[in-house]
């Protein structure tokens, strides 16, 4: 069946980062994928997290800063990154901010995503 999913749930972070919801739990109620588009000011982070799920994610513009065991890898606009479900990531904005698309698998919930206080 198709469904036509006329635009985004903003789902409020603090930080100054914005994520727009399509296909999810909060704005479709999907629970297997999760596809958001994300606007991270410069200086924006995250504290580090061990997601139980997948996350795959394309950066537009800017550049994704990603922590993980094997170091740190900075993903520039026209590349895309994978993590694995409980790999330690920590994400940060670069320095002129980010903007980019995360598909996560099975979808995120906060719940899930782990992440360190």
């Amino acid at each position: 069946m198709v469904r036509k999913i006329e635009g985004p749930t903003r789902v409020p972070v603090p930080g100054g980062k914005v994520i727009d919801e399509y296909v999810g739990r909060v704005n479709s109620g999907d629970e297997q994928v999760s596809i958001a588009h994300m606007v991270a000011p410069a200086g924006w982070s995250e504290p580090a997290q061990a997601p139980a799920f997948a996350e795959y994610t394309l950066v537009l513009k800017g550049s994704v800063v990603v922590e993980h065991e094997g170091g740190t890898t900075v993903v520039e606009a026209g590349q895309a990154f994978a993590s694995e479900p409980g790999e330690k990531i920590r994400y940060s904005a670069g320095p002129s901010g980010a903007e980019y698309v995360a598909v996560c698998l099975p979808a995120f919930s906060p719940d899930t995503a782990n992440r360190e206080e």
